[in-house]
């Protein structure tokens, strides 16, 4: 469900987003930008989706090894 807001900004803010993003497109705009900082994603349930995917687990661990053996060798 959407719920409608009403917000001031600056004019001059106003008309950058009306001839950057467009006049009916600043609602999306806003709402993509604001969403990663007020919707926490369940982490949990993403990890557990995440480790499922076999061939992205090997990748991963691959990488990680990798990452591991470069550390090891490199000087201090």
């Amino acid at each position: 469900m959407q719920k409608k807001l009403t917000i001031t900004v600056d004019e001059e803010v106003y008309k950058g987003l009306h001839k950057t993003i467009g006049p009916r497109k600043i609602s999306k705009f806003i709402e993509e930008l604001v969403r990663p900082h007020v919707v926490r994603p369940n982490l949990e349930l993403a990890y557990s989706q995440m480790s499922k995917d076999k061939k992205r687990e090997a990748d991963a661990l691959e990488w990680a090894e990798a990452t591991f053996k470069d550390i090891v060798r490199e000087k201090r």
